[in-house]
C-alpha cells in the first residue's frame, strides 16, 4: 500500500510510537525512527522493523527543543530516502503541576516538544510533498486535546493546540494533495502509565488487575485500555487511498473517553 513511501515517526523508538512506525513499516513504508532512548535500543528498535517488514529504516535523536537539530533530522532523512512523505508527529514530553506551580522551564519543553517541534517538521517537508502533490500528516494529540482536568496545564495546552494547528495545515495543504489529521488516543498502556498503575496499586495494597480497573473505570466505558495497534492501523487508514478525502479532521481513539 506505502511501498516507495518514506515515513517520520518523532518519539518512536518505543511505545505508541513504535507501534505506528511498525503498522505503516508493514504498509510497506520505510521509516524513519526518533528518539532520545539509548543507542542500544534504537539499534534494536531498527533491525527489528527492517528484519520483520523488510524495509529500510534510518534513526534519529534529535533533541527537538533545538530547531537546528530537526533541521538535520530532516536532512539526513531527505539525503537517505530522497523526500519524507509521511510525517506523525507523536513525541510528547509531559509535566504534572497546576497553573501556578508548574516550572517555567517545564512550561517551556512542553511547548517545544508537544507543538513546536510539529510546527517545524511539518514546515520542513511540505514543500516536497507539494511538489509530488502527496502527503500524509498525523498529529497525535490526547482525549486531554479535546477535555480537561487539573494538574496538566502544560500538556493540554499543548495537545489542544496541536489540534488548531492540524486544522490550519489542513486548509493550507487541502488543494496539494496532502491531507493533515488529529488523532486523539486514550490511555494505551505504555511503560510509564503501567508503572503509574504499580505505584497506585503498591499505595492502596491492592493487585495490579484491580489498580488497572479502578483507573480505566473513570476513563475508558469500555474498561479496557487503548490498543496501541489500534492508533497504528488508523494511522495507516489516513495514508491509504481511503483516507484521501480525510483532512483537518480531529479523530478520537480513545474507547468512549469524550462521549462521557
Amino acid at each position: 500500500m506505502l511501498q516507495g513511501k518514506t515515513a517520520l515517526i518523532t518519539g518512536s523508538i518505543s511505545g505508541l510510537g513504535f507501534a505506528i512506525a511498525q503498522g505503516l513499516a508493514k504498509a510497506g513504508a520505510n521509516i524513519v525512527l526518533h528518539g532520545l532512548e539509548s543507542e542500544i535500543k534504537g539499534i534494536e528498535a531498527k533491525t527489528f522493523i527492517e528484519h520483520t517488514y523488510g524495509v529500510q529504516v534510518q534513526i534519529s535523536h534529535a533533541d527537538l527543543t533545538k530547531v537546528d537539530q530537526i533541521e538535520e533530522m530532516i536532512k539526513q532523512a531527505t539525503r537517505i530516502f530522497g523526500q519524507i512523505d509521511i510525517v506523525v508527529n507523536n513525541a510528547v514530553t509531559r509535566s504534572v503541576g497546576l497553573v501556578d506551580e508548574l516550572p517555567v522551564a517545564n512550561w517551556d519543553d512542553a511547548i517545544a516538544v508537544n507543538l513546536s517541534a510539529a510546527f517545524h517538521t511539518i514546515r520542513l517537508t511540505v514543500p516536497a510533498m507539494r511538489k509530488m502533490m502527496w502527503g500524509r500528516i498525523i498529529n497525535i494529540s490526547s482525549v486531554f486535546g479535546l477535555t480537561a482536568s487539573e494538574n496538566r496545564i502544560s500538556y493540554i495546552t499543548t495537545k489542544t493546540a496541536l489540534i488548531g494547528l492540524t486544522r490550519s495545515v489542513a486548509m493550507d495543504t487541502a488543494k496539494a494533495g496532502i491531507t493533515c489529521n488529529a488523532l486523539c488516543p486514550g490511555t494505551v498502556a505504555t511503560t510509564p502509565i503501567l508503572d503509574k498503575i504499580a505505584l497506585i496499586a503498591h499505595k492502596e495494597g491492592i493487585s495490579q488487575q484491580q489498580a488497572e480497573e479502578d483507573y480505566l473505570s473513570t476513563r475508558h466505558p469500555t474498561g479496557r485500555f487503548v490498543s496501541a495497534e489500534s492508533v497504528a492501523a488508523f494511522t495507516v487508514f489516513l495514508c491509504s487511498e481511503a483516507g484521501q478525502d480525510i483532512t483537518g479532521a480531529v479523530l478520537p481513539v480513545d474507547g468512549g473517553h469524550t462521549i462521557k
